[in-house]
């Protein structure tokens, strides 16, 4: 049967059916729609206790698929996934270890249905392992990861990040490419495996650059006090006249020199660039030239320039950058400003986003579209599985 949507991109013809969580799961399967394909969330028929409530507008990982509600505890509603499961690419769901396996959708029975499926696991712990069932999010994955410890200032404690470096960069992206390693894999004459995406797994993955440069004896332990982590002079934020902040990362000579002159600084005055033991007089006097002018003189002075620069901008200000206006880096769907699909492709560009969309049984036969036949769906509305 052909899809009936109108999905465009690379994985156009791709279809995933998501078991909805919270976080890196729901991201990767944004990715995977944004990039074109298509997706069916299939949510709880009931709001229940998980994430930072919000309205669904606002869900953003929830975007640009369609959702059915079922009651999973039924098993006329697990009779439905697996049959969907017929025509599927792909399964993400992001329970405990054990969860889907309750539920009667573990990866057993749906490879047995279909042999090419590729079945995603989202964990923090992963499958396997003595935390495999413990509770945890984000911070926790990082803490043993090794990367929370390193970032933070000098002489304070772990700073504590945005849900980038566990949740999303060591997870979603991590399942999103497993999905599609696994697929490609099984297109060209393999058979259908579970995808184990565990959250610290992909943060000590990420972290693989520090971890060789911890092994070189290249790193130091103490936060604050390396090249990347706050430590140098010209890899820093500096706060401006008006209380706003710069960041600046002129790691290369040519480019540090640079900065150096267009501050005005002797280099005597600052020392060796490459001595650590330079490095708190150079601070103190980047410092001390940033905080005599407005973030906006800076803005006029750098940016464009070879002194790797930008404005610490928020949430608000960021869309408004003509950079990011330029290359269309944000998207207004439905009264709402979100980032836009990444990345790029030159031949099969992905469409603009649609908004979330909340399960019912009246859109129930709309999101099925493509997925089952009209009597097929019509045979499950009558057994009730979309609810009343």
């Amino acid at each position: 049967m052909k899809e009936a949507n109108t999905r465009t991109g690379p994985l156009r013809g791709l279809k995933v059916i998501e078991l909805a969580g919270i976080g890196p799961g729901p991201m990767a399967a944004m990715l995977l729609a944004d990039m074109g394909a298509t997706v069916l969330r299939i949510e709880r028929p009931e709001a229940v206790d998980l994430g930072v409530k919000r309205p669904l507008k606002y869900n953003l990982l929830a975007r640009s698929r369609k959702t059915i509600a079922p009651d999973l505890k039924d098993p006329a509603a697990v009779e439905l996934v697996l049959d969907l499961l017929d025509g599927a690419d792909a399964l993400i769901e992001g329970f405990r270890p054990g969860v889907t396996e309750r539920l009667g959708l573990g990866p057993d029975i749906c490879l047995a249905r279909n042999p090419k499926l590729v079945y995603g696991r989202m964990t923090g712990w992963g499958q396997t392992g003595p935390l495999a069932s413990a509770a945890g999010h984000d911070i926790n994955y990082i803490a043993l990861s090794g990367a929370l410890s390193a970032i933070g200032r000098k002489d304070q404690p772990p700073s504590v990040p945005l849900a980038l470096l566990g949740d999303f960069g060591g997870g979603a992206t991590f399942m999103a490419m497993g999905i599609l390693a696994a697929i490609i894999e099984a297109r060209a004459g393999g058979e259908g495996q579970v995808v184990d995406a565990a959250i610290v797994d992909g943060a000590i993955n990420l972290a693989t650059a520090f971890y060789g440069l911890h092994a070189a004896g290249l790193w130091r332990p103490e936060r604050g006090s390396n090249i990347l982590d706050s430590g140098a002079p010209f890899y820093d934020v500096y706060e401006c006249k008006d209380g706003r902040y710069l960041s600046i990362g002129p790691i290369e000579k040519r480019f540090y020199d640079e900065l150096v002159a267009r501050l005005g600084l002797d280099p005597a005055e600052l020392g060796d660039q490459d001595d650590p033991a330079d490095w708190p007089k150079a601070k103190a006097a980047f410092a001390r030239v940033f905080k005599s002018r407005t973030l906006a003189d800076w803005r006029a002075e750098l940016e464009g320039t070879d002194v790797c620069f930008a404005p610490v901008l928020s949430f608000d200000e960021a869309p408004q950058h003509p950079h990011l206006q330029a290359r269309g880096s944000f998207v207004e769907v439905d009264g709402v400003v979100q980032p836009s699909p990444a990345p790029r492709f030159s031949r099969t560009p992905a469409a603009a986003p649609t908004p979330p969309e909340a399960g019912s049984p009246a859109t129930a036969a709309q999101a099925l579209a493509g997925w089952l036949d009209a009597g097929a769906i019509g045979r499950w509305r009558d057994r009730g599985v979309f609810g009343k």
